[in-house]
């Protein structure tokens, strides 16, 4: 098979996944002792002493304004660091201020952190590699030449100065804003001050620098034949910038300082678009990408001028599910390129400068014990990466090694706290840790209350459990009420499709956890038991925390009660419903919807066509996360119809008005992503949506409603009518309609303060 052929497989593989070899892990220990994961590696004269490394995840908006990491990120990254994981490496840092424009905002700050500034950030530094190597923990810092295309086109509007790239390159943000060539001047600046930021890392006794050349940033745009159309000047030839610059590392730092390069095997553009590469701005500008033939070729290059060990994924911003795997994407996604390149070295006998083999990092959603060990058994790589399992859990490792892999809290995958929340403007977090990212407030033994108080918990779901516990470690006496047969609430349906595989886990993971507690005197849990104010009140409880979570809404259309039409809950509760039908109708193209619409097409093999008001399917989710989403539904033939309304459900139709106007966005744009509602694009004013209404009749033998949630917040009110206890809180859902990241933040954080 040639290499061209293993992507396009791949490229078909990553939808109905679990059809094509792909397995759905589980957080078993058949491998243990893990032997292989916990024996040590040599990079450079380093000696890491196990074969995980901490993923380049933290860093933004972790910082003060002037760039000096903060006790924030510091007690951030010490955790990990605490849980056993060997290698950490930090989020990307850049050196190009004052040259990327992109980088910098509206009084000359930025959210990253920086190590080019002074000696005022120099202290941070080295606190933070002494606070490693306390644990046990080796620490490299990932240097970035900058972001390019790929960076904040607000420069133009903040500073009237144009971002910048290899060429020019459209902004990824907003197509309509060039990126302008970058200047062999300004690239050899820049060059210049990755040797002195290496150089600086080392004296704050940073163990090795990592650099950034994945993803479309721009050490890639400048080493990738898709972004780099230069036709002249020394750095035309696009391996000539990555080259310079481990040249200039190893000037400024010596041989003995580990270089570690992240970097993509193949953009994958033309596997993933394939025809629209052809036909689409601004993917046929970047056809020529980079193939792995000539990835390979450079990696040997980068060996000779001094790496020392890649890590290698696939995909960019255009494919950004490709970098970023999401929940609905496989574990060890990956695990066939690096063993791609493993081969490669090993055929050719590609050594280090030191005479070593050249590791290569896996990555790809490798947060199984048994699976990361399995490939490392199976010499598919040398070390396994692992960014948001260790955010979700910063003691993977420790448990890994004791064999606890039953108590890992599980990553689910959303990419909602740790990539979309600083995308919307937060820094990074985990939607099921709490205490990620808020480890300098938050200790990890939970303190006793002084008053051990009675507590009623209504709600047995992920805001239920995580305060029922937290409550139970601060000493206090809980009953929890759950109005059902079984604990997870609304993540029970969502636990049921093949692609919702880490949801399960995690429901998994929440039910062991409510087992625990079953073992403390202190703690009742009372299933199909729906509470009234005045019975709360009558037990006499101190205070009552309401979690009972959110219920589907249902439209005031004509139709809505038909025998046909069913909710999203419905549908993945019991499949059975819908095993007579073929062609659905799923109203709503929230992340419920596209993802019920997924179901029915790649798991139940039916015709479906979805529906949504607005004018992006998926708005507010994670690009990644509906990226891969959205573009299996085009693959599967799922017809979606966005500013749409629908009017009626008339038997086997379903009536809409849809906009046909020809600015209403593509549905199946995963190419660009959502601007935040608060950035202001100037050329929408330029291009405005006209309303220009179309009637539809969409045939449905079923329809499917996923319009969203509303609050079932009527007990707290009742309640606080009925004066049912002296304290009485609301969290999760009944308080706002959201996600497990925000039910799960605000019941621990309430909890714990009881």
């Amino acid at each position: 098979m040639s290499y061209e052929d293993i992507l396009y497989k791949l490229s078909d593989n990553f939808g109905d996944w679990w059809k094509k070899g792909f397995e759905v892990p589980e957080f078993t220990n058949k491998l243990y002792p893990y032997k292989n994961m916990f024996s040590p590696i040599k990079i450079n004269n380093l000696t890491v002493k196990n074969r995980l490394v901490m993923a380049p995840m933290g860093n933004i908006s972790m910082c003060e304004e002037t760039g000096r990491p903060n006790i924030k990120m510091l007690k951030y990254f010490e955790e990990r660091a605490k849980g056993g994981v060997g290698l950490i490496t930090s989020g990307l840092v850049p050196v190009s201020f004052g040259i990327d424009t992109s980088l910098i905002e509206l009084g000359n700050l930025s959210y990253f952190p920086r190590i080019d500034r002074s000696r005022t950030v120099f202290a941070a530094w080295r606190d933070l590699s002494a606070m490693c190597h306390a644990h046990g923990s080796h620490f490299f810092i990932q240097l970035t030449p900058g972001l390019g295309r790929v960076g904040n086109p607000q420069c133009l509007v903040n500073s009237f100065k144009f971002p910048r790239s290899s060429s020019t390159n459209p902004n990824w943000y907003m197509k309509g804003i060039p990126c302008l060539r970058l200047s062999d001047r300004s690239l050899k600046k820049i060059i210049r001050r990755i040797g002195q930021g290496a150089a600086d890392a080392k004296a704050c006794n940073i163990d090795g620098v990592y650099l950034h050349g994945h993803e479309g940033y721009l050490l890639e745009q400048m080493t990738n034949s898709a972004f780099n159309r230069r036709s002249m000047g020394r750095y035309s030839n696009p391996e000539t910038f990555g080259l310079d610059m481990i040249k200039e590392i190893r000037e400024r730092c010596g041989k003995d300082y580990p270089i570690m390069y992240r970097i993509d095997l193949s953009l994958m553009l033309n596997a993933t678009y394939r025809e629209k590469m052809d036909k689409v701005s601004p993917l046929k500008k970047f056809k020529n990408e980079r193939k792995i033939e000539e990835t390979l070729e450079y990696m040997r290059k980068l060996v000779e001028a001094g790496v020392d060990i890649f890590d290698v994924d696939l995909g960019c911003y255009d494919n950004w599910w490709l970098p970023h795997p999401p929940s609905s994407m496989p574990s060890g996604c990956f695990l066939e390129i690096s063993e791609l390149v493993k081969n490669y070295f090993a055929e050719n006998n590609i050594k280090s400068n030191k005479g070593l083999d050249v590791p290569v990092v896996a990555v790809g959603k490798l947060g199984y014990p048994d699976l990361a060990e399995q490939a490392l058994c199976d010499n598919k790589c040398d070390m396994v990466m692992l960014g948001r399992p260790l955010l979700a859990d910063p003691e993977w490792c420790n448990k890994a090694y004791a064999g606890k892999v039953s108590d890992i809290r599980p990553c689910i995958g959303c990419q909602e706290a740790c990539i979309n929340e600083f995308v919307e403007g937060g820094h990074p977090q985990c939607a099921v840790n709490p205490r990620t990212a808020f480890e300098e407030e938050f200790s990890l033994e939970i303190p006793k209350s002084k008053v051990v108080k009675k507590v009623a918990v209504i709600g047995g779901g992920p805001a239920g459990i995580t305060a029922a516990e937290t409550l139970i470690l601060r000493g206090h006496k809980v009953d929890l009420y759950e109005k059902t047969d079984k604990l997870g609430g609304n993540i029970v349906p969502g636990s049921k499709p093949k692609i919702k595989y880490e949801i399960y886990n995690y429901l998994k993971y929440l039910e062991s956890v409510v087992e625990k507690l079953k073992q403390n005197e202190n703690f009742n849990v009372h299933f199909n038991k729906e509470m009234t104010a005045s019975e709360l009140k009558d037990k006499g409880y101190d205070v009552i925390m309401i979690a009972t979570g959110a219920k589907q809404k249902r439209l005031p259309i004509e139709g809505i009660d038909g025998k046909n039409v069913v909710s999203a809950i419905d549908v993945l509760n019991d499949r059975d419903i819908v095993k007579d039908y073929k062609k659905f109708v799923v109203i709503g193209g929230g992340v419920v919807g596209a993802e019920t619409a997924y179901f029915l097409r790649y798991e139940l093999d039916k015709e479906v066509e979805l529906v949504e008001m607005d004018k992006y399917i998926m708005n507010h989710v994670c690009t990644a996360n509906r990226g891969h989403i959205i573009h299996y539904l085009e693959k599967g033939n799922v017809k979606i119809h966005n500013c749409t309304k629908v009017t009626a459900i008339k038997d086997d139709k379903v009536l809409c008005v849809k906009n046909v106007h020809k600015r209403v966005p593509n549905p199946y744009d995963t190419w660009s992503p959502i601007l935040p509602e608060n950035v202001l694009n100037p050329l929408d004013k330029l291009m405005p949506i006209k309303y220009v209404p179309k009637e539809l009749e969409l045939d449905a033998d079923m329809v499917v409603l996923a319009i969203g949630v509303t609050k079932q917040d009527g007990i707290y009110y009742d309640c606080v009518k009925e004066n049912a206890a002296p304290e009485i809180y609301n969290v999760g859902d009944s308080f706002k309609e959201a996600k497990i990241f925000e039910a799960v933040r605000s019941a621990y954080r309430k909890a714990r303060n009881i």
